[in-house]
């Protein structure tokens, strides 16, 4: 969970970008996510101007100045306006201006998803994406080697999921490329998939089995926890024959771990003492 501060922070942005979301169509909505995301590129490559338009001891009306004169002409009124409101918060450290920046620019790609109606399906995709990179050693150690060009690992991402993924889930698996708000590669895809189950009201579970679930047992679980947590509940679940059987379920930082490996490790380390 992010800290107070930085919630503080972004609610007058998420707040415009809600209104924005309500009323632009789905195409125009990503055509200023990449805005965006381009902006928050320039800021990691440039610290200087980060610290710059983060400084709270320089005056708001300078920071959004600067941002003015570097941007007017260049990008559209709302993305304008919504980096307006992005520079005119209070952030301790420049690194906080980029990852809000980074955020925004996700939150705009899932907006134009739940105005097509592709919401559910993009956290799905991601969550599977991150199973498949997971499993992978290769293409994990691929698509994290910072030390070749992001567009190099974009090409792969895109030879793997376009036709296969919608085109917000493409362009998310990119963003997370970078390392979205300095995570890996995998966190970061995490972290998209818990941004698309928060913008539908739901929590993410993380399940993890022995075998597949039935549906009737995968929506009676959800039932559960959606009566434990008074939300509704989105379940990922990962397949795991080594945990021999039981459950394990992950929401946020609580875990709730049934299975028989779990158990099997606890005696162990009684048997051991």
């Amino acid at each position: 969970m992010e800290p107070a501060a930085i919630r503080e922070a972004y609610a007058p942005v998420q707040r415009q970008l809600d209104e924005l979301a309500g009323g632009t169509d789905s195409a125009r909505l990503r055509e200023i996510a990449d805005e965006i995301l381009t902006v928050a590129r320039l800021l990691s490559r440039e610290p200087g101007l980060r610290r710059a338009l983060a400084d709270v001891s320089r005056p708001t009306v300078v920071r959004v100045d600067l941002l003015r004169r570097l941007l007017g002409g260049k990008v559209g009124n709302e993305t304008l306006a919504l980096l307006t409101d992005l520079v005119s918060g209070r952030w301790a450290r420049p690194s906080e201006l980029l990852n809000a920046t980074e955020r925004l620019g996700a939150d705009l790609l899932l907006a134009a998803a739940e105005r097509e109606g592709e919401l559910a399906e993009v956290e799905d995709e991601l969550f599977r994406f991150g199973q498949i990179v997971e499993s992978n050693m290769r293409l994990g150690l691929a698509l994290g080697d910072s030390t070749v060009e992001v567009e190099r690992r974009a090409e792969l991402v895109r030879s793997l999921l376009e036709g296969k993924a919608k085109p917000v889930t493409v362009r998310l698996a990119e963003l997370a490329l970078t390392g979205f708000g300095g995570r890996s590669l995998l966190t970061s895809l995490t972290r998209l998939v818990e941004l698309a189950a928060a913008r539908r009201g739901a929590s993410v579970a993380y399940v993890v089995m022995a075998s597949a679930p039935t549906e009737a047992e995968e929506r009676t679980l959800a039932d559960k926890l959606a009566q434990m947590y008074g939300r509704q509940v989105s379940l990922k679940v990962e397949v795991k024959p080594e945990v021999i059987g039981g459950v394990s379920v992950r929401v946020g930082s609580d875990l709730y771990d049934g299975t028989v490996q779990r158990r099997l490790a606890e005696a162990r380390t009684t048997l051991a003492r």
